[in-house]
């Protein structure tokens, strides 16, 4: 693989990871999961009662 080849391949695995996004799921007023995204692609869920989701939801929640 050429040089440049290599550093295209770097910027595009950077600017993946930058697409990261996550939306919380409602019913009822109560947030029941956290969608991990990239783009539009679902990667996976998190529990918002993990210890995972509660640092994702209060980051939020300081942010806002």
């Amino acid at each position: 693989m050429s040089e440049e080849a290599t550093q295209a391949a770097e910027v595009q695995d950077a600017s993946n990871e930058e697409d990261i996004s996550y939306q919380a799921v409602e019913k009822d007023g109560n947030v029941t999961a956290i969608w991990e995204m990239q783009g539009h692609k679902h990667l996976r869920t998190i529990d918002p009662r993990s210890a995972e989701g509660k640092q994702i939801l209060a980051l939020f929640e300081t942010a806002g």
